[in-house]
């Protein structure tokens, strides 16, 4: 289903500027709320302003010069002619501040949520709900139910109006879990612990071995040097996709070293950039074309290696144990990507395999590491399948 977003910018903070306005990593908060909007693939991105300052003309300039549209609006009427009445509004409210993390989570629902804080001292700015909740600042709710509240709006507040109206019609409440809440700012000093969470969380996840033991420093590294460079983060993206490809051609010319040391320049690039990312303010969307091509990529250097052996001794068992391994890895990814389980990091992943293949190039075992890369793959496949069907099956009521 497809997805919009409805961003307030009108309230001011408690210094009488807009809470929009408000300062968050070198930027203001207004650009992080559409960064991760956009990150979501919430398009278009509409924020209801009554006034542009010159501050929030500038950030929206901004916003333009990195391709994303902002589409700025007055009044709700106008706001509802900016959406499709058949799709889904992330809304966010003025002033809050929502992990990434939770947006993109947001952004694969398909029916109207409210997201929802406890009704506690720690949470008493929030707009209280129930006896027992508040809302978040952050829903999703459905673009026919925005046409029919502008419609009748008056002098209401559109997103406190939308709320009470998506509840009345029986969207879904989820409580935002601890440590993962958005937060409501009114003042910079509410913004600097965000900031800072914001830091630790741009560390990506260490999901697989060498990322976790190996990459960490030469991450670091990177980062720290590029951060206040002009270079995108998305650039090291497109430059690990280069390199595994040029390392598939340099396989199929014999030329097994230097693919072998650029496959290995290429395994932090795409942990550098998602990092670069988000301290930038700039997060790189989960499921960039790039980023999705990596994982192809590995596969085609895998098999441009097995022609290369089985043309140089090694027979056809070399290309068909790259054939099988490609397959058990495909399928994995999908057994993997059907679960929440958290998995063990020592199975197959692209940096693993990566890492596997300069053992055995250390030792000139290359039909070895073929052999070895499909019984990887295969325990990695049938483990995650147990652990899946393991799960389903103490889930399911006897």
């Amino acid at each position: 289903m497809a997805l919009g977003a409805l961003i307030g910018a009108y309230q001011e903070d408690d210094s009488g500027g807009l809470a929009a306005l408000l300062p968050l990593a070198g930027r203001t908060l207004i650009e992080y709320q559409v960064r991760c909007a956009a990150a979501a693939g919430a398009s278009p991105i509409v924020v209801l302003v009554e006034r542009i300052p010159l501050a929030l003309n500038q950030a929206f300039e901004r916003l333009r010069q990195e391709g994303l549209a902002v589409v700025p609006v007055s009044d709700g009427a106008e706001a509802a002619t900016r959406f499709e009445a058949s799709e889904l509004i992330l809304l966010i409210g003025d002033g809050i501040a929502a992990p990434l993390e939770l947006l993109l989570r947001l952004g694969h629902e398909h029916e109207a949520l409210v997201l929802t804080v406890p009704d506690d001292e720690a949470h008493e700015n929030f707009e209280r709900i129930d006896s027992v909740s508040r809302w978040s600042g952050v829903a999703l709710i459905d673009g026919r139910m925005l046409g029919a509240t502008a419609a009748m709006l008056g002098d209401w507040d559109l997103p406190s109006t939308l709320l009470r109206r998506s509840l009345q019609a029986g969207a879904r409440l989820q409580l935002a879990t601890s440590g993962n809440e958005p937060l409501l700012a009114r003042n910079s000093g509410a913004l600097e612990q965000f900031e800072r969470s914001l830091i630790a969380a741009s560390r990506p996840e260490r999901t697989d071995l060498a990322s976790r033991y190996v990459l960490p420093p030469v991450e670091d590294f990177a980062t720290e040097k590029l951060m206040e460079t002009g270079v995108r983060a998305e650039w090291f993206l497109y430059l690990a996709l280069a390199l595994t490809v040029g390392a598939a051609f340099a396989f199929t010319r014999g030329w097994l070293w230097p693919a072998v040391v650029t496959l290995v320049l290429s395994s932090p690039l795409d942990l550098v950039a998602r990092r670069l990312g988000m301290r930038r303010l700039r997060p790189i969307p989960p499921k960039t074309d790039s980023q999705l091509l990596l994982w192809p990529a590995g596969g085609l250097a895998l098999i441009a290696l097995s022609w290369w052996e089985t043309r140089h001794g090694a027979g056809w068992g070399a290309l068909v144990c790259a054939l099988s391994a490609a397959a058990f890895a495909q399928a994995y990814q999908v057994e993997r990507a059907h679960t929440d389980i958290a998995l063990p990091p020592w199975l197959v992943s692209r940096r693993n395999t990566i890492f596997l293949l300069l053992l055995f190039a250390i030792g000139q075992a290359w039909t070895g590491f073929l052999v070895a890369v499909l019984v990887y793959t295969a325990v990695s496949f049938f483990f995650v399948q147990y652990l899946v069907h393991r799960v389903r099956t103490e889930l399911t009521p006897h």
